[in-house]
């Protein structure tokens, strides 16, 4: 299956997560080489009807100011795809419920893993 029809189902997960409260994070990672753009991680900032997400961008070099975007799921959604095999092969869904890793492998196929969950509790980000 092509790593687009799975990303749909893994984002339909991190959906339900927002709407059920129990978000807690969203990390990509793996890339392919020394990107320097190092991380995105995503966190809540608050998880009603109109959710809005911290999305901050780590970058590798200390010179390069981390960039943070206060999105709504839409919006954080249309991110994480264009950063998806550009350069980030892998993104993790945190909730309290279970960890959900979407991977894109070598063919451009993806899979999805669940894993029991790393967070207890939803911690709200704040701008720094």
């Amino acid at each position: 299956m092509s790593y687009q029809e799975v990303f749909t189902e893994f984002w339909k997960q991190v959906e339900e997560s927002v709407q059920e409260g129990n978000f807690a994070k969203l990390t990509m990672a793996k890339t392919i080489g020394k990107q320097e753009l190092k991380n995105i991680f995503v966190r809540p900032m608050s998880l009603d009807s109109d959710a809005k997400l911290l999305v901050k961008h780590r970058y590798r070099s200390r010179e390069v100011e981390d960039k943070e975007l206060e999105l709504s799921l839409v919006e954080t959604k249309n991110v994480i795809q264009d950063h998806l095999l550009n350069p980030f092969f892998s993104v993790v869904l945190f909730t309290t419920e279970k960890d959900v890793i979407f991977k894109i492998n070598k063919k451009k196929a993806g899979s999805i893993v669940e894993n029991p969950p790393t967070f207890s509790d939803v911690i709200l980000a704040e701008r720094e």
